[in-house]
């Protein structure tokens, strides 16, 4: 037992001796039911229980919730315990056996993980992919036409004859200009004219995976944040005199599934706030895409959609509010009426008018689109993770065989693009539809990959550091088993098993040690750390004669002098990356306040950070972001303003803008509001679960309150 864990265990053994009996109330997922389980152990509770144990799950907390899950407890589901105790020990097998390795034959501090490895064998190859792409000239021919005057739409060029044109087709400038002039000189004149009305449905309500791809896409949060922010919302907000409420449902879960209750609040809301041609007759159901998805859970929802965001807008921090607001939108929307939109497809024959062969003629296509009922897109669009992803336009009425006015004729050059780097949404989805991991691990494992430097986030993609890749190169190369996707997925499915009391997990485990362990033997005598971090080039130091190599650091990889050991210090930095990351750097708008030179960004050790152009002759540097200021004078020297600052284990707090010369610090938000009672230059925001948020005295020995 843990020393910290102690003193609440002596608490929980002092209420149990004049208690009827115990509830465990854990979390209502695999983890939640071993918690219980090893909390009784704990207590001494596992063998001969004194007092009646019961297990109440539920997945809001809310009045009704637990008084429903009190009325109907179950025993503790030891095939859940048995499948969270096989992944624990799983986990521990590859972590506790593959670090030592990785610390041995690369360098010290490193790990290995059943699913963090091949998330990063997931971002390495597509970092391989990039590098390996070679670009392909294309170019496309669009024309702007026009039925009469202001209403110019665009068409593209998919016809030459009977001929259908292919991507590459038109693979330079001279075939893209011959087609401009000879498409120029032709008369345009609408061939057909389909029109067709498209359905479009919402998307489900929130899983954890889709939950944290869309806060990724819309709101900017990572993983993490958007997880923490969830757990914030689901244990519970001070909402004014209805005291503090659980705002949302479990936010761990992989189920689409939304209770009934929930359904008919849903559609009482939509009839009511939108009409009811935007309400279902019927719910709309959805189906589990995912692979290996636990539907006994609901998905994510608010507790009560009648509390709507702007109703609950002044009880939330600005994050809390984004969340809850994107929650209830999607929720609401999955039962709204379908989108009907009016799609209309233009094909229009270019031909010079002496012209009689059919090679002689263009054809090229408009498309557009008209809402005609926005149903559920009233409230809500699910968000694309490619940003540059065309939108359709609107085109004017145009009716078969009217001629149009040819405006101009526009070849555009396009090189192919190699596939897109992660972001946080596209390899948590891709996470997901492999298989790979749970919803509770998915934001840990992102976490993961950052802070052990073998990935960096840099404009929200993933790009694997130099001791990524080398960590990758070792396991692929040697534990190829382990990494692979379907291997890992597989082991999932296995858990799922488990926790159905479809296979025991102890066999499980043997399967798995025994060939993992003899291979990692095997490797501890054939794997030499010089073939992981040295690559011998063919190059002579310039300063004793002796080859050179490519040497993995801390930092990443460098080149050094092969003759370190008998005292050649020669090293400097390897030349990789691409043109873009070569790139100058990044000057800032600040100008240094000590020399009144450009500032620059850069990167160190602990992140992003301004340093002064004029280097080494000024050695000024500074935060890149700079404190925000409060708009409240510092009342101990009353010149300073007090500003936010985070204290080195990351908590907010507020000092005056003089420091040092003026040490005046508070731990909470001070506001411009002299105190009623002592007259002290300002009070302070506090909010507590109980009373919400009020205002407060900071002086010591003044007890003013606004409550």
């Amino acid at each position: 037992m843990l020393p910290e864990s102690k003193k609440h265990i002596d608490a929980i053994k002092k209420e149990l001796k004049s208690a009827e009996r115990l509830l465990l109330a854990t979390d209502p997922d695999r983890e939640g039911e071993a918690i219980s389980w090893h909390l009784l152990a704990a207590l001494g509770l596992d063998k001969k229980p004194k007092i009646p144990i019961q297990r109440v799950v539920f997945h809001e907390i809310t009045k009704d919730a637990i008084i429903h899950a009190v009325q109907n407890p179950r025993d503790i589901a030891t095939d859940l315990v048995d499948a969270q105790q096989a992944r624990s020990i799983l986990d521990y097998l590859v972590g506790f056996n593959l670090s030592p390795f990785l610390w041995k034959k690369i360098r010290y501090g490193l790990s290995a993980g059943r699913v963090q490895s091949v998330a990063l064998r997931l971002v390495c190859e597509r970092e391989k992919e990039i590098n390996a792409f070679t670009e392909q000239e294309y170019w496309t021919i669009g024309a702007r036409l026009e039925k009469q005057v202001g209403q110019a739409f665009k068409a593209g060029l998919v016809a030459v004859g009977t001929q259908k044109l292919g991507k590459f087709d038109i693979p330079d400038r001279k075939r893209a200009e011959l087609l401009k002039n000879a498409i120029a000189q032709g008369t345009a004149q609408v061939a057909t004219v389909t029109r067709k009305e498209m359905k479009r449905n919402p998307a489900p309500p929130f899983t954890t995976s889709t939950l944290q791809q869309e806060a990724s896409r819309k709101l900017g949060f990572g993983a993490k944040k958007t997880m923490s922010t969830a757990q914030k919302l689901y244990e519970g907000v001070a909402i004014g005199e209805g005291g503090t409420v659980g705002l949302i449902t479990y936010m761990r879960t992989d189920s689409v599934n939304l209770s009934a209750q929930a359904l008919k609040e849903a559609h009482d809301l939509i009839a009511a706030a939108y009409g009811k041609e935007y309400a279902l007759a019927k719910p709309r159901f959805y189906k589990n895409k995912s692979k290996n998805a636990q539907e006994a859970h609901e998905a994510i929802r608010p507790t009560y959609l009648d509390k709507t965001p702007a109703e609950l807008k002044k009880y939330l921090t600005p994050d809390l509010f984004r969340l809850y607001e994107l929650i209830w939108k999607r929720t609401v929307a999955c039962q709204m009426a379908e989108a009907l939109l009016d799609q209309t497809s233009v094909d229009i024959v270019v031909a010079d008018e002496a012209a009689i062969a059919r090679s002689q003629r263009y054809t090229l296509r408009a498309t557009g689109s008209v809402i005609r009922f926005p149903g559920f897109m009233k409230l809500y669009i699910e968000g694309v993770d490619d940003e540059d992803e065309e939108k359709e336009g609107t085109l004017p009425p145009l009716d078969e065989g009217e001629t149009l006015k040819l405006l101009e004729v526009l070849p555009e050059q396009h090189f192919t693009q190699p596939p897109p780097r992660y972001t946080e949404a596209t390899l948590v989805k891709t996470l997901e539809e492999y298989g790979i991991g749970r919803p509770s691990t998915y934001a840990s494992t992102l976490n993961t990959l950052v802070e052990r430097k073998y990935c960096r986030l840099d404009k929200k993609r993933f790009f694997p550091e130099d001791v990524g890749m080398v960590v990758n190169d070792l396991l692929t190369a040697h534990f190829s088993r382990y990494v692979d996707y379907n291997f890992t997925a597989g082991l999932e499915e296995q858990l799922d098993q488990v926790s159905r009391g479809e296979k025991q997990w102890k066999p499980l485990l043997r399967e798995f040690w025994s060939p993992f362990i003899s291979l990692l033997k095997q490797k501890e005598g054939e794997v030499k750390k010089d073939d992981l971090t040295s690559e011998t080039l063919d190059e002579a130091c310039p300063e004793c004669g002796k080859a050179l190599a490519i040497k993995l650091g801390k930092r990443g990889k460098f080149v050094a002098c092969t003759g370190f050991k008998e005292g050649c210090k020669y090293t400097r930095n390897l030349e990789t990356g691409t043109a873009e990351e070569k790139a100058e750097p990044v000057v800032s708008e600040e100008k240094c306040d000590k020399c009144g030179q450009p500032m620059l960004v850069k990167d160190g050790r602990y992140g992003k950070y301004l340093a002064c152009s004029g280097y080494p002759a000024c050695k000024n540097i500074q935060p890149l972001n700079k404190p925000k200021g409060t708009g409240v004078t510092c009342p101990d020297c009353k010149q300073g303003e007090l500003t936010e600052k985070k204290s080195r284990y990351g908590k907010l707090f507020y000092s005056c803008n003089r420091y040092p010369d003026c040490k005046f610090a508070l731990w909470d938000e001070p506001v411009q509001q002299p105190c009623p009672k002592c007259g002290f230059p300002l009070l302070v925001k506090k909010v507590y679960k109980k009373k919400g948020e009020f205002l407060k005295c900071p002086k010591e020995g003044c007890d003013y309150t606004s409550v």
